[in-house]
């Protein structure tokens, strides 16, 4: 039986394959969605786990919806629009829910097209490497909808109101070199490079002390919505314990020494 997301351990970096290369990787599926949250509970109680790495099987990152459960209006795509609603909200936005908890950093490798919601999946992670044959649409309304998995949330964050307004209008897809100039991603590297090119960039983060990472990522995520005061407040309270791990006192004594630190997450 085809597992929905091969999972990779290597080292202290996990990688998330999702495994469905024929139908190019939708997430609209149960089992997908199902096995994306268990795949950051497991990191999240796992401590050792520094960074995650998602990317897909085949040639596709992810065609978002399966279209042609769209059409035969099966699966959460079927019932009345009550029922509609409840399988979204208990279906595929379960996804931008987990993925904002993942308490490490997340790096999508997009290795191919990123449509509608694989689009927004790639913005639900952290980080964004791109392979030259990458695109990405916000072509929801291609489809007589509209984003129903944080799209909206997601986009203008990434690339700005006016962008993303324009990929959400028009529906159209840009390639990885204008995902890049505006700010999408971070990098496009050649499609053999990807997942060498996101692992470089999961060691150069992985490298640093586990706990004031996740600390870090939780103010980042949090500041999004917070005010500054409420803000400044939270990070007293993270700095506070920030300097009362084993690793904090490492990582000064490792600059000052001039050697590399050992950071034991504790």
């Amino acid at each position: 039986m085809r597992e929905p997301v091969l999972i990779e351990r290597q080292g202290d970096v996990v990688v998330w394959t999702l495994n469905n290369p024929d139908a190019r990787n939708p997430i609209s599926e149960n089992e997908t969605i199902e096995a994306l949250e268990d795949a950051v509970v497991a990191i999240n109680r796992d401590e050792s786990v520094r960074v995650a790495i998602l990317t897909g099987a085949g040639s596709a990152f992810s065609s978002g919806g399966n279209v042609k459960h769209m059409r035969d209006r099966e699966g959460m795509f079927g019932g009345s629009p009550a029922q509609l609603r409840q399988s979204y909200r208990h279906g595929i936005q379960r996804i931008p829910k987990a993925l904002y908890h993942c308490e490490v950093p997340t790096i999508a490798a997009v290795n191919g097209p990123a449509i509608g919601a694989g689009c927004d999946l790639a913005l639900m992670c952290d980080l964004r490497i791109a392979s030259t044959t990458a695109k990405f649409a916000e072509s929801f309304v291609k489809v007589g909808i509209i984003p129903g998995d944080g799209g909206a949330w997601l986009l203008p964050r990434a690339i700005g109101m006016a962008r993303a307004s324009e990929m959400a209008f028009t529906g159209e897809a840009i390639d990885a070199a204008t995902a890049l100039e505006w700010g999408m991603v971070s990098r496009v590297v050649e499609p053999a490079d990807l997942l060498d090119a996101a692992h470089e960039l999961a060691r150069r983060v992985a490298v640093n002390p586990p706990q004031a990472l996740r600390m870090t990522k939780k103010l980042l995520r949090e500041g999004q919505q917070q005010s500054l005061e409420s803000l400044l407040e939270l990070s007293a309270a993270y700095q506070a314990i920030a300097h009362h791990t084993e690793d904090h006192p490492e990582a000064v004594n490792a600059m000052l020494e001039r050697r590399d630190p050992n950071f034991r997450g504790r």
